[in-house]
């Protein structure tokens, strides 16, 4: 049973009421259209002597108690608050869906009383309706919350705080459309007072509070723990050193953070002043801060920045939404269609005006007809934008197994370092030493064991591979998803833009005739004059900027293959006598020498008065023409011939069409369908809707485009292949020209077959059903013995090899009715064809569920959802960081690709180098201190400054400069840093290295002219000694050693040579060292409290000592990466992999009779209603 305290934020139930509650704003949606906080909920309320009980343990523990309850949000609570039902709570705690949790206060707001009446149109009494629960106490007030700036309201019958936005998103388009006559001042400001100011509002710290946050960090507070410690242990030149580079970092830092916010505000941040119309008619010119959903806002012709997200209701817009989606192409948007449907952005995107997206130009609409009309639908973060910035402010937290795994070795350093410390102890109470020296030294083991420095130095990698990316044109907005690049294993890629050209060469034009095609015209030049001509000429979306054209790539060809140029009119009303005095948006003229042809052959302008813009997800546009004169109008309607040809009378497609779209989608051709209808002269054009303009089509002919792949594609296909990563075509285009790519850029190799999957959705008359056939992709019946010999010719993946290919369709029916195929066909997919948007993004989450890591490329609109899905996203973009992705490239092609993994390669194996430099540091220097302390002594002052500042700092930072390799290795880095590779390099190297240290000691201890410590003083007191030096001498030259056996280079680095930095710092080292212990004393050694040994013979023989550890160490590496583990693994036997597609690779490649050709399978009764 739930606590009082907790209440799930779906419930309908009531909260609480009293009398004093008044229910003042409705929500006029139904109860299911209703979206409530996904998150999780908790209640409390203050308890007053719990808060001064805390506030007096605080100043008894010097604010300890407040530090924690920073860390641990959830214990300050619980101290000092109680459970309580949500509408009564002071503050909340909230999780969110990646477990997260949150404190956030409870927010009130006074509100006129009886103002805030939230009507939407003339809703019916009877119609459902949902209340915000406002508490009252004499004065009437909203309760709300601000989390990651957006406003959540109270509503008693959800039992839940609601995104405010709920109140809008039940919208119809009629609702919208009825709002035009704009809302009076008194609805406008009791709307802010629910929604707040539209404004994205980047929160920008003080300088302050920056530094109060930064230092109640868990690794400055550690560092404040150990600088006390070293100072009252006398160690006051390394104290200092640390503070002062502490101070730095914190000024770094602090600088770094206010410059990215302040520069994430400036561009978030848009205050543009809005001409908005108002119920009395009148027009006001208002800041768009006071913008609000429903106010009605009128366009200029010459447009503007949008601050707000608005559904577009009379006129048209050009736009450019590159900000938002990376796309540089200008996107036409049209006037909402009247109708009952509910209004949403997404699916009515070609409608829909975005917040932050630049309108280029405005026309056709208001009351001079060179304004456009359009109805605020979102406002500040709940805008487009708005999510996009807070997915900046706010990211998902990265699910990577070598961060998970880094924590986690934290943790044991820190139980290796309470056995140090429990050592320590039982050493030094042997040797009498008081007990404050005691507790210091004890102390001192755990800032020596967990080294602080070591979270930044695993990160200084992906900083490298950011700097080599951007000097590249790579740009990255998520640094951490670098390492991540280094575990793809599949890649998408979309294909037009991406795997070929963006522009397309006409290659001619097929005229239906009668019930078949005539001749393929080469040029639409040389056509006839007739409705052919005309729907290549005006069924576009093309507008002119500066009398210049802007539009689709595609169509600017089609257009220009046409010879006929677009013109708009010049009355201000977009009123033309030649048309029939119709609303004209544009006009297609043909060539000047053709208007006036011999005979009747006379080639007629046209105007288009209506545009249905083209959508992914429809696959097709449409517009409404008419001749001069304003005679019957005419519709056009272009898009894919299979959609197209579905809109159309049966007898009008000729019966050869599907074989002759075959035919050239094979060659790899991209095919366009047309046909056409003759409206009624009474059809009202300025209503009608596209249902009945698309419907009854006469077909046309066919556009035949040539698409050429890119020179760079088949290369990097080639590369990835080689480097045993799945690349996969998702497109929008035609399955037979995708196929065709798939062949000409390498994915599907000139032996390999391709088997087409077709599954279709159960109807009246049939079961849902799926099939899969091979070649033209036509469902062909074949007799079993010709099965058998498909079977006999090894066209499986134990024989020649086979991918698989499928579209939007039977993928839709696919997951529905045939979850448990689904993973199979995903792991033997190449090709996925007519993809609408949403599933793209389907696909990569699916992918995802198999344990694949996908990276994803494309270049435009319509992969932005599959970009931000995908681990790895890249967006082919000029500009030099897209929120659409964590990674824009400049480049047109993708080449950036293979660059992009082998950098994230080379930064995961530096970032697992560095990893285990900064633990081997810890432990030879946890090593050095436990002997010394054995030995009644300690490094001294300085000598601790040397290693750790001049040594171990320097070499972490020059180490990780090496750059990735040249080619791509077939295996994959580890990602883990608990595998057996890396615990055992780490326990060999740390046996070893405490033998050697151990050695050497003895050695030092059984010569002749040995002069025992004394043992009168402890620690670094007795300074200089001759166990101390011995120890010193060979720990610094292990500094050094490590550094070289754990740099990887071969096979996803390049050789340590390379890395010219690091080589000369090494030999610098290396000098410095052997001086040290071979050269006569001098003031440094005096500095660094070095006992003047002066037997030669000893000297060279820590040198020697020395050497021998850096050869075995480096043997045993070699050995541990290459061999060893290799005979262990064999030894063990091979386990099956944790991974679901590797298991399910090896179950296909055992299961030659899948997929079965040609048999048309069912689905069991469970899975209907299965789960995928």
């Amino acid at each position: 049973m739930d606590s009082p305290g907790k209440w799930s934020c779906g419930q309908g139930l009531d909260g609480p009421t009293s009398p004093d509650t008044e229910p003042i704003i409705t929500d006029p949606r139904p109860k299911d259209l209703s979206a409530v906080s996904h998150m999780d909920v908790q209640g409390y309320r203050w308890v007053c002597w719990k808060v001064w009980l805390c506030r007096i343990v605080a100043v008894c523990t010097l604010g300890l108690l407040l530090v924690l309850f920073n860390w641990r949000p959830r214990l300050g609570i619980l101290a000092r608050c109680t459970a309580c039902p949500i509408p009564m709570a002071d503050v909340l705690l909230l999780k969110d869906r990646y477990g997260q949790q949150f404190v956030i206060d409870v927010l009130t707001e006074e509100v006129e009383e009886g103002s805030l009446e939230f009507v939407v149109g003339d809703a019916d009494e009877n119609e459902c309706r949902d209340t915000v629960q406002l508490h009252t106490e004499k004065k009437t007030l909203l309760r709300y919350y601000m989390f990651e700036g957006m406003r959540y309201i109270w509503m008693a019958k959800k039992g839940a705080f609601c995104k405010a936005s709920i109140l809008n998103e039940g919208w119809t388009c009629s609702d919208l459309h009825g709002r035009q006559q704009g809302l009076s001042r008194a609805d406008q400001s009791a709307r802010k007072q629910i929604f707040g100011a539209n404004i994205i509002d980047v929160p920008v710290k003080s300088y302050l509070q920056l530094l109060f946050e930064e230092v109640l960090n868990p690794f400055y507070v550690f560092q404040v723990f150990s600088i006390i410690l070293w100072m009252s242990d006398n160690y006051y030149y390394y104290a200092a050193c640390i503070f002062i580079i502490s101070l730095i970092s914190i000024a770094v830092s602090l600088y770094e953070i206010r410059k990215q916010s302040t520069t994430l505000r400036r561009m978030a941040r848009l205050v543009v002043n809005v001409t908005v119309r108002r119920d009395t008619g009148e027009e006001e010119f208002v800041s768009s801060e006071e913008l609000v959903p429903g106010d009605c806002i009128v366009i200029p012709a010459e447009g503007l920045l949008l601050p707000c997200d608005a559904a577009l209701l009379a006129g048209e817009c050009m736009v450019n939404e590159s900000m938002l989606t990376g796309e540089s192409i200008p996107v036409m948007k049209t006037p909402l269609p009247v109708s009952g449907a509910t209004y949403s952005p997404e699916p009515q995107r070609r409608h829909t005006l975005f917040c932050g997206t630049n309108l280029i130009q405005a026309k056709g609409g208001g009351s001079n007809g060179k304004r456009a009309i359009a109805v605020v639908t979102c406002t500040g973060f709940f805008t487009a934008k708005g999510d996009l910035i807070s997915s900046i402010l706010y990211p998902q937290p990265l699910d990577f197994r070598f961060y998970r795994d880094a924590m986690k070795f934290l943790l044991f350093l820190g139980v290796l370092a309470l056995v140090g410390t429990i050592y320590s102890l039982v050493i030094l109470s042997m040797s009498k030493t008081t007990w404050n020296e005691l507790i210091i030294r004890s102390l001192d083991i755990v800032t020596i064991i967990v080294p602080p420095a070591l979270p930044a130095a695993i990160t200084t990698a992906a900083i490298y591979a950011q700097n080599r990316l951007k000097r590249c044109g790579v740009f990255c907005i998520s640094p951490p998803r670098i390492n991540i690049c280094g575990k793809i294993s599949l890649f998408c890629f979309d294909k037009t833009g991406t795997l070929t050209e963006e522009g397309l060469d006409v290659w001619g034009v097929m005229e239906a005739s009668g019930t078949g095609f005539g001749e393929l015209v080469p040029d639409p030049r040389l056509l006839p004059p007739g409705l052919m001509l005309s729907a290549l000429a005006s069924c576009h979306s093309v507008a002119l900027l500066a009398d210049q054209p802007l539009g689709d790539p595609l169509e600017l060809k089609m257009i220009e293959s046409t010879g006929w140029t677009l013109t708009e009119p010049a009355n201000d009303m977009g009123l033309d006598l030649e048309f029939g005095r119709h609303r004209v948006l544009a006009e297609m003229r043909p060539p000047a020498s053709e208007l006036h042809s011999e005979g009747t052959s006379v080639i007629q302008p046209v105007a288009i008065l209506r545009r249905f813009p083209f959508s992914s997800s429809l696959q097709r546009m449409s517009v409404v023409t008419v001749g001069p004169g304003g005679g019957s109008p005419v519709a056009f309607l272009k898009g894919a011939p299979e959609m197209v040809a579905s809109f159309c009378l049966r007898e009008s497609v000729p019966t050869h069409f599907s074989p002759t779209l075959r035919e050239y989608a094979s060659q790899g051709f991209r095919v366009l369908g047309f046909a056409y209808k003759q409206l009624d002269k009474e059809t009202d054009l300025s209503t009608v809707e596209r249902v009945d303009v698309e419907k009854d089509m006469n077909f046309l002919g066919l556009l035949v485009m040539k698409n050429q792949v890119k020179p760079e594609s088949a290369g990097v296909i080639h590369t990835l292949k080689l480097a045993n990563l799945r690349p996969v075509m998702v497109t929008g285009d035609n399955i037979l020209t995708a196929v065709n790519v798939a062949r000409a850029c390498g994915m599907v190799l000139s032996h390999e077959r391709v088997i087409f999957v077709h599954a279709s959705p159960p109807t009246a008359s049939s079961m849902a059903s799926l099939q899969f056939h091979q070649e033209d992709g036509a469902v062909a019946i074949i007799n079993t013995q010709e099965t058998m010999d498909v079977l006999a010719q090894g066209l499986y993946q134990s024989g020649a090899g086979y991918h698989l290919a499928i579209n939007g369709m039977s993928f839709a029916a696919l997951c529905d009715h045939f979850p448990e195929y689904l993973p199979k066909i995903l792991m033997r997919g190449t090709v996925y064809a007519r993809m609408t948007p949403d599933q793209k993004t389907q696909l990569v989450k699916a992918l995802q569920k198999l344990n694949y890591r996908v990276g994803m490329c494309g270049d435009g609109a319509n992969d932005c959802g599959a970009l931000r899905a995908a681990d790895v996203g890249v967006s082919l973009s000029e500009a030099e960081a897209s929120v659409a992705s964590p990674f824009t490239s400049k480049s047109d092609n993708i080449s950036c690709v293979p660059l992009l993994i082998k950098e994230g390669r080379c930064s995961l194996v530096t970032s697992f180098s560095l990893f285990k430099y900064m633990a081997l540091y810890s432990l030879i220097q946890f090593a050095s201190v436990l002997i010394l302390y054995t030995e009644k002594t300690n490094l001294g002052d300085l000598q601790f400054l040397f290693f750790d500042l001049i040594l171990v700092t320097v070499l972490a930072i020059v180490m990780g400069r090496g750059g990735p390799s040249d080619r791509l290795h077939p295996q994959r880095p580890a990602a883990s840093l608990l595998s057996l590779p890396v615990l055992a390099s780490l326990l060999v190297h740390t046996v070893l290295l405490i033998l050697a240290q151990v050695s050497v000691l003895l050695i030092t201890v059984s010569q002749d002219w040995y002069v025992p410590l004394n043992s009168t003083k402890t620690g670094a007191a007795n300074l200089p000694n001759m166990e101390d030096t011995s120890v010193f001498a060979l720990s610094g030259f292990q500094y050094i050693i490590m550094s070289v056996v754990i740099t990887k280079g071969y096979p996803y680095k390049k050789p340590l040579y390379y890395n010219v930095l690091f080589v000369v710092t090494l030999l610098v080292f290396f000098g410095i060292m052997i001086w040290l212990v071979l050269f006569p004393h001098t003031i440094i050694h005096k500095l660094l409290q070095l006992y003047d040994i002066t037997d030669m013979s000893y000297k060279l023989l820590l040198v020697a000592v020395a050497a021998l550890n850096l050869f075995i160490c480096y043997l045993l590496e070699i050995l541990i990466d290459r061999g060893a583990l290799n005979c262990l693994r064999n030894f063990q036997g091979k386990r099956e992999s944790k991974k679901q597609y590797k298991r399910l690779d090896t179950l296909l490649a055992e299961t030659p009779s899948w997929p079965p050709l040609n048999q048309p399978l069912f689905p069991p009764q469970c899975s209907i209603i299965g789960v995928s």
